[in-house]
């Protein structure tokens, strides 16, 4: 089963008198446990089409399916709880909650959607901290951690619920090279250890060449897909 697939999406939005078509008729698949790049200038519909796979905004047209859920069929109720169910975000300014420590901002999914219980939010936690490398900083707030930390907390949060898709909007953006090419080697780690998949929304090189699926896209069109063979940097 496909995780994600697109038939004719079309997003329009409206200023106005003024119609804007951010995504024009965009189809492609997403398979389980890959890691899959959005790539383009900016204004192509990149971040459309990752804000509307995670429930951030609703379709005009077409269909799209994720985890075999009709995403155009959810109110926004509906699409709130399965976004918080199935669906983790990382961000290139990391939204990293200020007053909270590592610890805390990882937690916080579990505590704010999925309520899980003390013991349980602290094995799974601790299972995160441990696998992103931050044990050591767990206490430290924001402002006391690189930008490599953040981001290595992020991916922790996005993993936290065992979501299934990860989306991440440009997560190397605010990175050095070195700390990109870590972070991105982080991510297939998680996503070889916990078959999580992730869709990245980027320009960034260095991901599109650790992508092992490619879609180019272009004035709100897929224009071309392209498959890659593991990818392997100095």
């Amino acid at each position: 089963m496909s995780l994600v697939k697109a038939q004719g999406l079309t997003k329009t939005y409206r200023a106005g008198d003024v119609e804007v078509r951010a995504v024009k008729g965009a189809d492609f698949v997403i398979e389980p446990a890959s890691f899959v790049a959005f790539v383009g200038p900016s204004g192509s519909g990149k971040s459309t089409l990752l804000n509307m796979i995670g429930c951030l905004d609703h379709p005009t047209a077409g269909t799209l399916t994720v985890l075999d859920t009709d995403i155009r069929a959810l109110d926004r109720g509906a699409a709130a709880r399965f976004r918080g169910q199935n669906i983790g975000f990382i961000f290139q300014d990391f939204n990293l909650v200020p007053v909270l420590t590592a610890y805390e901002n990882i937690e916080y999914p579990l505590i704010m959607v999925q309520q899980w219980p003390p013991e349980k939010r602290r094995e799974q936690v601790t299972r995160l901290l441990r696998a992103v490398g931050m044990e050591v900083q767990a206490h430290k707030r924001p402002d006391q951690l690189s930008g490599g930390q953040k981001q290595r907390v992020a991916v922790a949060r996005a993993l936290v619920s065992n979501a299934p898709l990860v989306l991440a909007d440009e997560p190397t953006a605010n990175l050095d090279h070195d700390t990109a090419y870590r972070i991105i080697d982080l991510m297939k780690q998680m996503r070889d250890e916990f078959g999580t998949t992730f869709v990245f929304s980027t320009h960034d090189p260095k991901i599109m060449a650790e992508a092992e699926v490619t879609f180019t896209l272009e004035d709100g069109r897929v224009v071309s897909s392209s498959q890659h063979q593991e990818a392997v940097h100095a």
